[in-house]
């Protein structure tokens, strides 16, 4: 009635949360923020019309294994040439970082399949959800001329330590999440982009660089960096070359109304 043609998911709300159908990769736990769901859930809605619209992956990346030194030294080689640095989330600023994140995220991905500008109150309700658990040195700004051009994001993987406590955060399960975060070993890269005028320039490879090494002298040697879409070549490319592995892959389906 109101000109819907088409049902897409699932996501909740939007591709700014979780969403995607776990449909390869059912080994391991789930991982912070990611959804997760049994095998059958495919054949379950594929015998009712739905139909893949875009598979969302995840690459799992180890220091022990990635060629991290590789990337570092031509990450090292892009920021002298370009006149770049990187700086930290300074928490003492939490709701201007908040808006600088809003900002360039909204630049960045605006011509990205499925995306969908956030508004001021879902940042400000990520910001609440996430500034208990936020480790500075795991987001970090991209700086060319002493203004934020891109910025990456990560979490310690936060499930490892839900799981122990079976779920039960109350009265005292918030007190081991926090004492327990500084001791996760598997985060997740959630984001990471560069202003579209800067597209095309190897600049996302300065942030994944500066955020792996952030993660690592953090105790945080392994991770996944989720998702990305199928048809991002360029990136899907970088993560295969740099020694990652596409380990899980979560699909988007279409259905007519």
């Amino acid at each position: 009635a109101r000109g819907m043609e088409v049902m897409r998911g699932p996501a909740s709300f939007s591709t700014n949360d979780e969403c995607g159908l776990l449909v390869d990769g059912f080994d391991g736990p789930p991982v912070v923020m990611m959804p997760y769901n049994p095998p059958w859930y495919a054949d379950l809605l594929e015998s009712h019309g739905f139909a893949k619209a875009m598979d969302l992956l995840a690459w799992r990346i180890d220091a022990d294994v990635a060629a991290l030194d590789r990337w570092s030294r031509v990450a090292d080689k892009i920021m002298q040439r370009d006149g770049l640095s990187t700086r930290s989330f300074d928490v003492k600023r939490f709701d201007r970082e908040l808006r600088v994140v809003q900002d360039i995220y909204s630049d960045a991905w605006a011509l990205n399949w499925g995306f969908v500008p956030m508004t001021d109150a879902e940042i400000d309700f990520m910001g609440r959800q996430l500034k208990p658990v936020l480790v500075p040195d795991f987001c970090i700004f991209l700086m060319k001329d002493g203004k934020d051009v891109g910025f990456a994001l990560a979490l310690p993987d936060l499930n490892r330590i839900i799981k122990k406590l079976d779920g039960d955060l109350f009265p005292f399960g918030w007190l081991r999440l926090l004492w327990g975060k500084s001791k996760i070993d598997f985060g997740r890269i959630l984001t990471l982009g560069v202003r579209r005028d800067f597209h095309g320039k190897g600049w996302d490879s300065l942030l994944y660089n500066g955020i792996s090494a952030n993660m690592i002298a953090k105790g945080v040697p392994s991770g996944e960096m989720s998702w990305m879409l199928e048809t991002n070549d360029a990136i899907n490319n970088a993560m295969a070359r740099a020694g990652g592995e596409c380990y899980r892959r979560y699909r988007m389906y279409d259905v007519a109304l």
